[in-house]
């Protein structure tokens, strides 16, 4: 690193013996030894230790006039028991002070996103095990899916309220970027673990077995289903008049059993002449004399 110097040829020569200034600041004088080829700048941050001013709240007047901090004092005529006077410089005092409250916003930030950033790693190791589980084909709980979403979403709203420039601002993108693919992540997940197995896991609903009545009953109606076809073939025999017809008995509804009787035994009806005009009764008669009675006959006409 290079450095120019004022005098190439003060190198050779012995340093110059220091100066004592008077410096005034308020009602205060102080007095600094220093060198006569230093700055106004190192003599500010000389002065800080006296008046308590940070060296960029000061301003430093020498003969009337305000002197930068590249100046040198020699050049600038400061000598021996020179006297200086030192201000506050409330512009410089404002700024620096907005410069701190940024910079402390920028702390905060950053250590803000940097809690964030260890929470989204904790909650990422939850995402690659549900991921390793669903690709398994295997299901997880969706509420635990839905918790682990909810604090992603969490995250992503506080690094929202985060205002952030420079480097800070970089680091709160790449979050905002890391966290919305979790969410992603999670959401197809959501999707594979409510889909149906492709093994056909889905156990199907069994029916319940009948009771003995309603078994009694299946059989009864099987029984009535099977003497159908009879009749209606007996129907057809005695439109033809065929002799080999069934008889058919119906107990009485007053029987003493009380039992109801169904056989596929059916009543013989003989041709009678006359039109049909008459009936016949379907109640069997509960006194065997009526038994042997003569039942009414009906011409039946073939169609």
């Amino acid at each position: 690193m290079l450095v120019q110097k004022r005098n190439p040829d003060s190198e050779n020569r012995p340093p110059p013996p220091p100066i004592r200034v008077r410096v005034k600041y308020g009602s205060i004088y102080h007095e600094i030894n220093i060198s006569s080829q230093a700055t106004f700048g190192e003599l500010k941050k000389m002065l800080t230790g006296p008046t308590g001013l940070h060296h960029l709240d000061q301003k430093l007047l020498y003969k009337d006039k305000e002197r930068d901090n590249n100046a040198f004092l020699d050049i600038s005529g400061v000598k021996d028991k020179s006297k200086i006077v030192l201000v506050e410089d409330p512009l410089s005092q404002e700024k620096r002070y907005l410069e701190m409250r940024k910079n402390a916003k920028m702390e905060k930030a950053a250590k803000t996103i940097s809690d964030i950033s260890f929470e989204v790693d904790r909650l990422a190791g939850q995402v690659s095990a549900f991921e390793s589980i669903i690709s398994k084909g295997a299901k997880v709980v969706e509420k635990d899916l839905v918790n682990v979403i909810e604090l992603l979403m969490n995250q992503l709203l506080k690094l929202d309220g985060i205002v952030a420039e420079g480097d800070v601002k970089l680091q709160r993108k790449m979050q905002v970027k890391r966290v919305q693919k979790y969410v992603e992540t999670l959401d197809m997940l959501k999707v594979k673990n409510s889909a149906p197995s492709s093994n056909g896991s889905h156990i199907p609903k069994q029916e319940s077995s009948p009771s003995p009545q309603q078994h009694q009953h299946q059989r009864r109606y099987s029984n009535e289903q099977a003497s159908s076809p009879v009749q209606s073939q007996n129907g057809r025999h005695s439109f033809t008049h065929s002799p080999t017809q069934a008889n058919y008995q119906q107990p009485s509804r007053h029987s003493a059993s009380g039992s109801v009787v169904i056989t596929t035994q059916w009543e013989t009806f003989d041709p009678a002449p006359g039109p049909l005009l008459g009936h016949y009764s379907t109640t069997a008669p509960s006194n065997n004399n009526h038994a042997a009675s003569t039942q009414p006959r009906f011409n039946w006409d073939l169609l």
